[in-house]
């Protein structure tokens, strides 16, 4: 069959994809090199796609409880439970809760059911949590939410500045890009972070910042610039406005030292780093979640829009500050209006919007304020005010913070309706209707990646079972609820003209979103090539404020909390390379699990020390919100005082890493985004009697028992890891039937037993006290083995068995020590060099840093041969 040109289902970067159908449900996939966002390269979660598209936990029926029924039995009682609690209560009375993996078609149905014919704008989004703060202060600076960069501004730059983003995991394909500059032209690469990632391990210069701090670094740098005539005068004066007090104002304990003493940084690296600005005009600035999740979110996106405004680094090549999205259309969602503060088409609620677009949609209910944000919806919830909700392609159950708050508000809720593509999911287990979506493959629509760009995304496979696609689920509820001419809508391209309609509808050039440049029919649809609207933005210094001219935001930084005592460690939260949210895809996929099996947290070293935490073993780590068990890492990337743990893990994956459960809930002001990267946290160490391993053909029948169990996809089966106190008798009831060997070894507490079945492996479970246990390579491999080798209880191949370590490239399968081995044996001294030799690092380029650091752990006479 041939290539089917697609959209990739993760980040932001919206990378393009050439996915060709190899049989019912298994798909070949490819970098697409015509896509002007990755011009045919992909990460490690974009290449193995192919992994996740089977059924494996799918949802394909509706159910009521957990009954299945048709179609028209379950939008029915939607429809019905909905009318009747908006007739009883008014419309602020029900919400969605939405996501950006929903394609743009999704989004703007649901947006103008409940903002135009329900009556309520509680419509809110996911995305709230990662990139509502950059939507806020591109609002107070720009007067749009417009982002002002494109990715060829990273080719064109002298100087990239990341903040708050660990590009190398998190946006392999732009961090590519950005290295790929390096190496051609020289530009230079700072990285601010708490943390000393591999993105910071690359870097010309790392500023280690306390966290939350980035108000007053921005604000040192734009104070050094004014005193050192960096400012670009005429280009305020002709382009924006500037508070009477702002300069006054910003005098104010910014000096280098002061600087220096709220960041927690050297001054002389703050020289440097403002020298760095100084020497290189066209500097891009690119900023993800370390800036959005903070409770000072919006200032300090507005810190970083003042410095590019008032040194005129903004509208030219290669200049601009530049808000990196975390999900595949959060900017998709953010166009039609997917969030609860704006209403449509990059309009507020300003009178003349409500009625422009109440006449567009000849909608009989518009809202006329804006509604609950994704925390306050849920407390509004948890207080009975929200009776009815629909959450659409997401899992607050353990995405938001406080989670513990959230599962009970959706316990008490009365009415809570759940379309996603998986049966079982932490949020699904309190919905009332479960409705299967279409997934990732079955899709077709558009979505809008980092840089405005707009592509397609394409079906590959036909829909399973019963599922449909979310924007006909939606509409289908709609028109039982009464507005059936509003929402008769027979395909996506029907939905995409109105979206673009209304873009342009009674829009002079005051709104700079307008998509009517691009043809609308259903054959151009069909064929729509990858387009960014808008072009250079603010390239001619006009900007979509009432008087044309951009905004300079007094910001001021946010006194710095002390530590408590309790809780005297500060938590930050995010994401491993190669998993994704809350894993329900990345999870079915053997090859993304090995990069990091289990959920970690990480420690410095003398904080390890100090508070007896051990690495490789067990802790618990506590907040005023609640508390979970994680594996320990020690490591010197860690500031002093710090922890960091990873947002993936499950009640369904795990019995711990439930890291969700640990933040506050407390949120920005201006943008409602939650702070998930500076939460009051202590840690602890847990002792266990056991630990061990269960590797299974297929699924278990049941989560293992234990406490510490967490769930790893491999090839043909799964493994659990496990560790727990007393006997661990209840997991060995979950070993299949069959022919059963073992060994037991009382001097060290090991007992290990193997499962046979028609001579194969179907599972074994290693289980000691005192021990050691076997690599898990070479046994998982059995799974897929013809036959049982007879070395099958030592855990090792006969004869000689190399372990090659914990995996780091996941793209070709290569471990820790293969590649050592390599460097040491061959004096292979740089990545070029290793990827030559074992291919490790030459596709998504994600393990390059890493495989860097092991080129300089080594002697130098080792990696110079």
């Amino acid at each position: 069959m041939e290539s089917i040109r697609t959209t990739c289902a993760y980040c932001g970067v919206g990378c393009g994809i050439l996915a060709r159908p190899t049989a019912e449900r298994s798909v070949e996939i490819a970098g697409d090199p015509d896509h002007p966002a990755n011009n045919g390269r992909l990460c490690s979660k974009g290449t193995h796609l192919g992994e996740t598209v089977g059924l494996t936990g799918r949802l394909l029926h509706a159910m009521i409880g957990t009954k299945r029924v048709g179609w028209d039995r379950a939008l029915d009682l939607v429809a019905r439970r909905f009318r009747e609690t908006i007739a009883r209560h008014g419309p602020n009375s029900v919400a969605f809760y939405v996501s950006g993996q929903l394609l743009t078609e999704d989004y703007y149905v649901a947006n103008k059911l409940m903002k135009g014919f329900i009556g309520s704008a509680n419509i809110d989004t996911n995305s709230r949590l990662c990139m509502s703060s950059a939507v806020a202060g591109h609002v107070r600076a720009f007067g749009e939410d417009v982002v002002p960069a494109s990715y060829a501004d990273l080719d064109a730059a002298d100087l990239v500045i990341l903040v708050g983003s660990n590009t190398a995991w998190c946006h392999p394909i732009v961090y590519q890009r950005i290295m790929a500059a390096r190496a051609a032209r020289g530009a230079k690469l700072v990285v601010i972070d708490p943390r000393r990632t591999e993105t910071a391990a690359e870097a010309d210069l790392h500023l280690s910042i306390r966290p939350g701090s980035d108000v007053a670094l921005m604000n040192g740098l734009l104070a050094w610039c004014r005193d050192a005539g960096l400012i670009d005068h005429d280009y305020l004066a002709r382009h924006v406005t500037v508070p009477g007090d702002f300069w006054d104002r910003l005098g104010e304990g910014n000096d280098l030292w002061s600087v220096a003493q709220a960041c927690d940084a050297q001054a002389a690296d703050l020289r440097r780093f403002y020298e760095l600005f100084a020497a290189n005009e066209r500097t891009v600035t690119l900023f993800s979640q370390g800036v959005n999740q903070s409770v000072s979110g919006t200032d300090q996106v507005n810190a970083i829009t003042n410095l590019h405004l008032a040194t005129g680094r903004i509208g030219k090549p290669g200049a601009a500050p530049f808000s990196i999205t975390g999900q595949p259309n959060a900017m998709g969602g953010r166009e039609v209006g997917g969030l609860a503060s704006t209403l449509a088409a990059h309009m507020d609620f300003a009178p003349e919007n409500v009625a422009r677009v109440g006449r567009f949609w000849a909608a009989p209910n518009m809202a006329t304020k804006p509604g609950l944000k994704a925390v306050d919806l849920f407390r509004s919830m948890s207080e009975g005010r929200i009776k009815a909700v629909w959450i659409m392609a997401t899992n607050p159950a353990v995405s938001m913070p406080d989670a513990n708050r959230v599962r009970k508000a959706l316990a008490g809720c009365p009415f809570v309706v759940v379309s996603d593509i998986i049966a079982d999911t932490d949020t699904g287990r309190f919905a009332h209707v479960r409705l299967p979506a279409a997934a990732w493959g079955e899709k077709d629509g558009t979505v809008t990646n980092s840089e405005r760009c707009v592509s397609r995304q394409r079906p590959i496979f036909d829909l399973p079972g019963e599922a449909k696609p979310d924007w006909w689920i939606v509409k289908e509820v709609a028109r039982r609820m009464g507005w059936r001419s509003a929402f008769a809508y027979d395909r996506p391209a029907d939905i995409w003209r109105e979206h673009v309609r209304l873009s342009a509808y009674q829009n002079d050039g005051a709104r700079r979103f307008r998509l009517d440049r691009v043809t609308a029919g259903n054959g151009e649809y069909e064929t729509m090539a990858p387009f960014r609207w808008g072009d250079d933005a603010f390239a001619n210094g006009a900007f979509p404020t009432p008087d044309g001219r951009a905004r300079l935001i007094t910001v001021t930084q946010r006194p710095q909390e002390q530590p408590l005592r309790r809780w005297p460690m500060t938590l930050n939260t995010g994401r491993y390379r190669d998993q994704w949210h809350t894993m329900t895809r990345t999870g079915l996929a053997p090859k993304l699990a090995r990069h990091r099996e289990e959920p970690l947290v990480e420690i410095r070293p003398e904080d390890a020390a100090r508070l007896d935490v051990a690495d490789g073993g067990l802790a618990r780590v506590s907040t005023p919100q609640g508390e979970s068990l994680y594996r320990v890492a020690v490591t010197e990337a860690q500031r002093p005082g710090e922890l960091f743990a990873p947002i993936h893990w499950t009640d369904r994956t795990s019995s711990a890493g439930r890291t969700g459960l640990l933040p506050r809930p407390l949120v920005d002001p201006h943008s409602g985004q939650p702070g998930f990267k500076a939460t009051p946290a202590a840690i602890a160490p847990v002792a266990t009697d056991w630990r061990g391993f269960l590797l299974a053909r297929g699924e278990l029948t049941a989560m293992p028992d234990c406490l510490w169990a967490t769930r790893v996809a491999v090839p043909e089966g799964v493994l659990w890891e496990l560790a727990g106190n007393g006997a661990f008798t209840p997991i060995e009831r979950l070993l299949p039937a069959g022919e059963r060997i073992e060994a037991a070894d009382p001097a060290r507490g090991s007992r290990r037993i193997a499962i046979l079945k028609d001579g194969r492996l179907a599972a074994v479970l290693f289980v000691t006290t005192t021990g050691t246990l076997p690599p898990r390579d070479w046994l998982i491999a059995q799974l897929s083995a013809p036959a049982v080798a007879p070395t099958l209880l030592a855990g090792r191949a006969p004869g000689a068995s190399m372990d090659r370590g914990p995996i780091v490239c996941v793209c070709f399968d290569i471990g820790t020590r293969t590649i050592v081995d390599a460097i040491r044996r061959d004096g292979l001294a740089d990545v070029a060099a290793v990827g030559a030799a074992l291919r490790a690092g030459t596709n998504c380029g994600s393990c390059r840093p890493a495989i860097a650091r092991l080129i300089a752990e080594q002697p130098q006479e080792a990696a110079h041969g």
